[in-house]
């Protein structure tokens, strides 16, 4: 199994529970007798304890964990010691009895953080690390709740959502055409739309009053 549950989803309704976690490796704190890794994924983080007593081979995975490697984790729900109120996974831990790297990784060229070290140009090169980022998150689920409610009041409104043809003939305008060559038909060209100004009335003339898209 993957992972039972994700790395935001435990609390201490969980605690005694076995669970494994998928996630990238945050951030590793070595103290010695114990390690302490931030395992994180898109819901959340949670801490991972691999303890003095842990199997040889944990330890020895622990040890050589970078950030940003994908890791999975096998282990019991505890309570922790000292409560950390800043995070939701705050009130519990894992003590790992299984680590397994799924796949190891350079060190990344910015933190992947609230707050990034990476300049703009930087983090456009490696967009995919940037987008793992807390603040791109909370961007892309704000972006993806405002076109659901968008949707339910057009919807409710009596409007369909009707998709228009994206390649249509050239329809030389005012702009000039973005034209795509055809495949199968050689020297032949579709164009991007201006606008779906004629498709649109096309819709009118068929009876579709109230449409979006």
């Amino acid at each position: 199994m993957y992972r039972t549950h994700t790395c935001g989803q435990l609390r201490a309704a969980n605690v005694n529970e076995t669970v494994t976690l998928a996630g990238w490796v945050q951030k590793v704190r070595n103290l010695g007798a114990m390690t302490f890794i931030d395992l994180r994924d898109r819901y959340g983080i949670t801490q991972i304890v691999v303890e003095e007593h842990s199997p040889a081979d944990v330890k020895a995975v622990a040890g050589g964990l970078g950030r940003e490697y994908v890791l999975q984790v096998e282990g019991r729900v505890v309570e922790r010691s000292s409560k950390n109120p800043k995070m939701p996974t705050g009130d519990i831990e894992v003590v790992a009895s299984k680590l397994v790297v799924l796949h190891e990784a350079e060190v990344p060229p910015f933190t992947i953080e609230e707050n990034s070290d990476g300049g703009d140009d930087l983090r456009m090169k490696y967009r995919y690390l940037d987008l793992r980022r807390p603040p791109l998150q909370r961007n892309m689920i704000l972006r993806h709740k405002m076109a659901q409610e968008i949707r339910r009041f057009l919807s409710d409104e009596g409007f369909l959502e009707i998709e228009t043809p994206y390649l249509v003939n050239s329809t030389p305008e005012g702009a000039r055409d973005f034209v795509v060559p055809s495949r199968m038909s050689p020297n032949q060209f579709y164009a991007l739309p201006q606008s779906p100004q004629t498709l649109k009335q096309l819709l009118m003339v068929a009876g579709y009053a109230k449409y979006f898209q």
